[in-house]
């Protein structure tokens, strides 16, 4: 991966003692994913059925998206779950999910203004 995919998370340097002492419940994650490219964070509104799913996009298209067998086993899917869309070269309407956030990174995307505070504001 190149130093490109992630945007790093330098608010918390204050504290490092106490940081290093409790655990990481709780806070910010450091580093987050972010899209590049063609890339679009969507939220999972339905499972179709085997790998395919429709994902209501950032750029208000709602795509019929399928998991790569790359991470079919690797990936674990839901209904309102965060994703990262590849929409296909040829067809605007499809794509592939290729990340899922977990709910730390989720909160931070809305700290900064990636994703609006309610989920169903898209």
């Amino acid at each position: 991966m190149e130093d490109n995919d992630f945007e790093e998370n330098n608010e918390d340097e204050t504290n490092e003692n106490s940081q290093k002492t409790s655990n990481n419940l709780g806070q910010s994650p450091i580093r987050v994913k972010l899209p590049r490219g063609r890339e679009v964070i969507g939220i999972i509104e339905q499972r179709l059925g085997g790998n395919r799913m429709s994902v209501l996009c950032t750029d208000k298209v709602t795509r019929n998206c399928r998991v790569p067998g790359r991470l079919k086993r690797s990936l674990w899917l839901r209904a309102g779950d965060i994703v990262i869309v590849e929409p296909w070269e040829y067809d605007n309407n499809k794509g592939d999910v290729l990340y899922k956030y977990n709910p730390s990174s989720i909160q931070w995307l809305k700290n900064k203004g990636y994703l609006k505070e309610s989920s169903n504001e898209f």
